[in-house]
């Protein structure tokens, strides 16, 4: 296992800049997540990682090595891309092999690791049909074989699900967790789908405009999101404008259109009299027939949309809607007209800057 380090590297192409002064550092074994919308230049660290292009400024480590200036071929990395890449005349076990053999490796060591590698991947019995005679999924697995194949220092992963679909790529996000710490990869994986980094990463870094905003574990980039943008990127949120009249620690009071409430303030420079959002996740506000002392707004669902095991309500107060979840859900054939309660604990009502 070798650890990854991304030292000040910044990337223009022309006069926009791709990437901006970007530190990170990935454990050795580790699934390190690169999030973000498109053009954010997440694709753009994973190509200078993989050698493809050189940073403007910075320097890359691989373990204590610098790997700045060293070409692709000699970084040892395994690259599966968002295409896949897979030639079309080659079988299974030919594509698997074509690294093996441009490097050039005994006959036997080949067949080994090539048995050995389409196990891993649950593709043995395909070995010798074409790419056009398998699924999607099947697809994206030989890719996958072909970068393990190598024995790589790190793999590098291009969006590879996103031309599966929905129950497809469900299923290989467990299998490339699974198949990552069985080889006890360290893993930087590009995708902007936010489930899929939140159920698979580690770590994931946030990246906005060729920045990294937010780097932690899934639990806490959604639950204690640095700004805005993270919160409105990662999952979804309701954002409520405020001014914060008192703090006692963390604890805050904050006036707002919907009336006054009691959130949580991670960051410390926030201070009184501060102009602040709200960020408040429709899972964590509930729903009741009656009022309660601690954030407790009084309202109507004005719309409901149903899911089955979830509904999805729009709770109007003061001419400002809410966006709601309820599991197992209880309100369906609730009146418009009927009066209704949202509560929201104070650790779930969070105070960020923009």
């Amino acid at each position: 296992m070798v650890g990854i380090g991304v030292e000040h590297v910044s990337k223009c192409f022309g006069t926009a800049m791709a990437l901006q002064d970007i530190h990170l550092s990935v454990q050795g074994g580790e699934l390190f997540f690169l999030l973000g919308p498109s053009g954010c230049g997440k694709t753009t660290l994973l190509r200078i990682l993989a050698g493809f292009c050189a940073p403007d400024a910075g320097q890359l480590f691989f373990g204590s090595r610098d790997v700045t200036r060293l070409p692709a071929h000699l970084r040892q990395t395994g690259m599966v891309f968002q295409s896949y890449a897979l030639w079309p005349h080659m079988t299974v076990a030919d594509n698997v092999a074509f690294g093996l053999r441009q490097k050039k490796l005994p006959r036997s060591v080949i067949q080994e690791r090539l048995e050995e590698t389409l196990v891993s991947v649950r593709m043995e019995q395909y070995a010798q049909r074409k790419p056009n005679e398998l699924s999607g999924g099947q697809q994206q697995r030989v890719a996958l074989a072909r970068a393990l194949a190598i024995r790589p220092r790190c793999l590098l992963l291009d969006e590879p699900l996103s031309n599966l679909d929905a129950q497809l790529r469900n299923e290989m996000r467990l299998e490339i967790r699974r198949l990552c710490k069985a080889h006890r990869l360290t893993t930087v994986y590009v995708t902007h789908d936010q489930k899929e980094a939140l159920s698979v990463a580690d770590r994931i870094a946030v990246f906005s405009r060729g920045r990294v905003e937010q780097v932690g574990t899934p639990l806490k980039v959604y639950k204690t999101p640095k700004n805005r943008f993270v919160a409105q990127f990662v999952g979804e949120s309701n954002f409520v404008e405020g001014r914060v009249l008192g703090r006692e620690g963390e604890r805050c009071t904050v006036e707002t259109a919907l009336g006054q409430l009691l959130g949580t303030a991670g960051d410390p420079a926030i201070a009184l009299g501060d102009h602040v959002y709200l960020s408040l996740r429709p899972e964590a506000i509930r729903l009741r027939g009656e009022r309660i002392d601690c954030n407790c707004l009084e309202g109507k669902l004005v719309d409901v949309t149903y899911f089955g095991e979830v509904a999805h309500y729009d709770f109007l107060r003061c001419g400002i809607r809410l966006k709601v979840s309820e599991l197992n859900p209880r309100h369906l054939q609730h009146s418009s007209e009927e009066i209704i309660y949202a509560n929201m604990r104070p650790e779930d009502v969070l105070l960020l800057r923009s």
